[in-house]
């Protein structure tokens, strides 16, 4: 130190690197504020030395965010350098520092092997044994995405956030071998920073590596920055920041994906790796737009699907082969039918943009998705099970794929496959309470009331607003014979959904409970709501068969067919049509609805 010293006396202007002496010290003595200190004084970015000495420091310091980007800087100057750092420290430093380093290093987020390994991730005591290795080496082969956070001065960005996020749960599901959670149960993460996040999300959400980064727009520059983090430790098992223009969007997404399989150690076949680097689009500002549609989509909200359909429409005039935004078309339509608008001719455009979205891409899960749900919109059952099979076979992480084939096979009547693939739906997207109330919907129409209610509390206690939730726990109490209870669930989700169609089971629940004027008073007030706005068929015959008439009910039922209502779908299992099951003119339109799939 003292020679160190006299060099800085004699050249008042030395070089930044007479700094590392006095670093080197201050660190080996545990003083590390002094050690960091120094290494700002050092004042050599491009020196993998410095961000490595940065690194270290801000790790004892418990600086997570400054480790975390002094980290990713010397990565992008030394990529190996976890690999090669044992060996850094015997050249340069004694043990006892180089162990110190070392430990700082890991406290920054680095995965640095023992020593004498190459390959392994962490350190694992020696005790462990064989079989929990595995089961650890195994379970990293799980990623939940979540959302990037929308760093950009203009909070109406947040579409670009909120869009690679999707994008890159889309692109990472589509891996062999890697499991990702759903879109649901990754934003169900949003905006939360606490502590421990990492463990929660891999408690919650089953997984042993995290992809988290942010989005920063200024113009027309764009700067993502992304890591990766091992769950149990919390290292960082990847990092890397980039910098460009908005049209590089596509590139940087592409790039953010393969790292993840690369650090999660997973090998790609041909038709994998090609499958990940495969871009959507060529047009920067069509992708634009489409982010934009799938961000209003997700408002689940009339005033949501038109901007989107809009949205999707712009995006494919810049680009006619844009095969995504036609899946997107067809997506909207699919939830508009029967809620704001006709079935029937929401049917027929999902169709037909379905259909158009393969010719543009044949191997496009979602768009076989799509046009299953087109074709058993249709009542087209034998080749909606073609595409449905199809979608999860190009996609076996596709979670909605088995969700919405669940209900497919729930209205067939095949209620315990049905109930499968719901699981299978949960497995893939956890948080999504969607999924959950809908394993409650398949044990109600099995008339297992009381599981079906345990599962719906499972249900609210995820999501206490979830309006489906509420109207299946009224479905369940009426049938056990707690009319009040449902008529008090039924109104609870009446104000919140459009279609009208759950305010049909209301009129139901106070026909049946003796209360004859209210329920005409829904009739009217439904008449009247549909001079003005869509209001589902199923609505009308519903409070009629309360009412006990069974003819006007039955011509409402017709008319649900004719309207192709997806309500349709349920015939054979809703316990509401048992009072007229064995009429003749019923009979024949379950041979109309199902044919030979009955």
């Amino acid at each position: 130190m003292a020679l160190a010293e006299r060099a800085k006396q004699l050249n008042p202007h030395h070089p930044g690197w007479y700094w590392y002496a006095d670093f080197y010290n201050a660190y080996r003595q545990g003083d590390y504020p002094d050690a960091l200190n120094f290494v700002l004084k050092a004042n050599l970015p491009g020196h993998w030395g410095t961000q490595a000495a940065l690194a270290a420091s801000y790790g004892q310091l418990g600086e997570r965010d400054a480790a975390g980007k002094a980290l990713r800087d010397l990565l992008k100057l030394r990529p190996d350098f976890a690999n090669t750092i044992h060996k850094d420290c015997e050249k340069w430093w004694g043990p006892d520092y180089g162990k110190r380093f070392i430990d700082g290093l890991r406290k920054a987020g680095l995965s640095i092997p023992d020593s004498g390994s190459s390959d392994s991730p962490r350190r694992i005591d020696p005790v462990t044994s064989r079989a929990e290795r595995a089961r650890t080496e195994a379970a990293t082969k799980s990623v939940a995405v979540l959302p990037f956070v929308n760093m950009s001065a203009d909070k109406n960005d947040e579409y670009l956030s909120d869009g690679m996020t999707e994008e890159l749960i889309n692109a990472l599901a589509r891996v062999p071998g890697l499991r990702v959670p759903g879109r649901s149960s990754s934003f169900a993460f949003k905006g939360k920073n606490e502590d421990d996040i990492f463990r929660k999300v891999g408690e919650q959400l089953h997984v042993n590596a995290v992809l988290e980064g942010s989005v920063r727009k200024a113009g027309d520059k764009l700067r993502i920055t992304a890591q990766l983090i091992n769950v149990a430790d919390g290292y960082h098992l990847w990092s890397e920041d980039y910098d460009g223009d908005v049209r590089d969007i596509f590139t940087f997404q592409s790039n953010v994906a393969q790292h993840v399989v690369e650090a999660l150690q997973i090998k790609l076949g041909v038709e994998a790796a090609r499958a990940l680097a495969k871009k959507s689009t060529e047009n920067p500002e069509a992708h634009r737009l489409y982010l934009l549609g799938r961000y209003e989509f997700g408002k689940y909200s009339e005033a949501g699907w038109t901007t989107s359909i809009r949205y999707y429409e712009q995006a494919l005039k810049l680009d006619p082969n844009y095969a995504l935004a036609y899946c997107g078309l067809a997506d909207t339509y699919a939830y508009m039918g029967g809620v704001v608008m006709p079935s029937k001719e929401a049917v027929a455009k999902e169709k037909e943009f379905a259909q158009k979205a393969l010719e543009l891409d044949p191997e496009l899960p979602e768009a076989h998705l799509s046009l299953a749900c087109a074709l058993a919109g249709a009542f087209d059952w034998r080749n909606a099970q073609i595409e449905f099979d199809r979608a999860i076979e190009l996609n076996p992480n596709l979670a909605w794929a088995y969700e919405i084939y669940a209900w497919f096979l729930g209205g067939l009547g095949r209620l315990d496959e049905a109930i499968a693939k719901d699981k299978k739906a949960i497995e893939l997207d956890p948080l999504n309470s969607f999924f959950q109330s809908a394993l409650a919907y398949f044990l109600y129409h099995a008339r297992r009331y009381d599981d079906a209610i345990v599962q719906i509390k499972k249900t609210l206690e995820l999501d206490p607003a979830s309006t489906l939730g509420r109207h299946l726990l009224g479905c369940c109490l009426l049938w056990k014979g707690d009319t009040a209870g449902a008529i008090a669930e039924f109104q609870r989700s009446k104000t919140v959904v459009a279609g009208a169609w759950y305010q049909g089971l209301l009129g139901y629940a106070y026909a049946i409970s003796g209360d004859r004027p209210k329920a005409e008073q829904i009739l009217r007030e439904l008449e009247q709501m549909a001079k003005r706005q869509y209001v589902s068929t199923t609505a009308f015959a519903d409070i009629h068969l309360g009412l006990g008439e069974k003819e006007k009910a039955l011509d409402w039922l017709e008319k649900s067919y004719q309207d192709q209502e997806s309500a349709c779908w349920y015939l054979k299992v809703d316990p509401i049509y048992d009072s007229v099951r064995n009429e003749p003119r019923f009979q024949a339109l379950v041979q109309k609805v199902f044919g030979s799939n009955l």
